[in-house]
């Protein structure tokens, strides 16, 4: 199936950028300090943020770091352990006129793996339930409120994924359409779930899927360890910011380690000053070559979080639904 993404010819391109080498693309002179970066953003539990932010983007980001519910959603608990229950919340359109079982898309939050709130995505799954989808954004735990690494983290994913997949019918649900999505550390969960077999919670029923058809990326964390196209001194680097972040080695919860396996086809949105670009960049170049669909569109001189609000947040929206239009999930509106 080739992915056409023909709403990107009115977005900032990435095609120009994905034609480089990965010497273009990640200069050697500031490849080390990028890197450094790059773990300082991941260790810290913060969003660069833009100029003039909104009052209301302000607000909502005070609800995301309350960890608040959203106000729409339905709730159910997907899974209870060590007495937490771990709620995901499903927005549907009921009056939309379906035939058919819906696809849907999973939203998991980001925040570094220690913050953060299903909020995050809540404006997100209403457009995209309007459109006939099932939404749903997910709860999972994090290091500042349940003590808990990345590895359990990744688990959660899986589990939500399993959830949903198992309760398709009563939700009116494709699981055979069925895309993971995520920002930053969430955009990093949504992966893992689609490329590591690995993490599975032992209260999981293994003989459901836990992988999705496809992948919707918002600045995703993709490489948070060493790798060998990375300059020596990066290692260190990495595992001073990394350390004790996982019971794992931190390369086996790196996506990057993964790359080259077989996946479902897969958009990502970047801004070209985001740290974690180039990561994603090197993620990128190993998945195309393994033959997977993989496609990362930028928006010059954006940061971190860029997608949260403001045109920003309209334009990567829209060049989603366009790429669910182009997998054949939902009609041109």
């Amino acid at each position: 199936m080739r992915i056409a993404l023909c709403l990107l010819a009115a977005l900032p391109s990435c095609f120009s950028l994905l034609a480089r080498t990965p010497e273009e693309r990640i200069p050697s002179q500031r490849t080390l300090v990028y890197f450094q970066d790059h773990h300082m953003l991941l260790a810290s539990n913060t969003t660069e943020e833009s100029e003039g932010e909104s009052t209301q983007t302000t607000r909502i980001k005070k609800r995301i770091a309350k960890a608040e519910a959203p106000q729409n959603g339905t709730q159910h608990i997907y899974k209870t352990i060590s007495n937490i229950d771990l709620p995901l919340y499903v927005f549907q359109n009921q009056q939309s006129q379906v035939h058919n079982k819906r696809p849907a898309i999973v939203f998991f939050f980001g925040g570094g793996w220690s913050g953060g709130s299903p909020v995050q995505f809540e404006k997100q799954c209403e457009h995209f339930s309007k459109r006939g989808m099932v939404a749903i954004t997910v709860e999972y735990r994090v290091s500042s409120r349940h003590a808990v690494k990345i590895d359990d983290c990744i688990e959660d994913a899986k589990s939500a994924m399993r959830w949903v997949r198992a309760h398709a019918e009563e939700l009116d649900i494709d699981p055979n359409r069925i895309a993971a999505a995520g920002g930053s550390a969430g955009g990093h969960l949504a992966a893992c779930t689609a490329i590591m077999d690995k993490f599975d919670a032992s209260s999981d029923d293994k003989a459901i899927s836990a992988k999705p058809n496809a992948l919707v990326l918002f600045n995703p964390a993709l490489a948070i360890a060493w790798d060998e196209r990375m300059p020596e001194a990066v290692r260190a680097i990495a595992q001073q910011k990394m350390s004790g972040r996982s019971r794992a080695p931190i390369q086996d919860v790196s996506p990057l380690t993964y790359a080259s396996t077989e996946q479902p086809p897969c958009i990502m949105f970047f801004g070209t000053a985001d740290r974690l670009l180039q990561g994603a960049q090197l993620y990128q170049e190993d998945s195309t070559e393994a033959g997977n669909l993989c496609e990362i569109v930028t928006y010059d001189g954006k940061g971190h979080g860029f997608f949260n609000s403001g045109e920003h947040y309209d334009l990567t929206l829209a060049a989603a639904d366009t790429f669910f239009v182009d997998c054949g999930w939902l009609s041109e509106q």
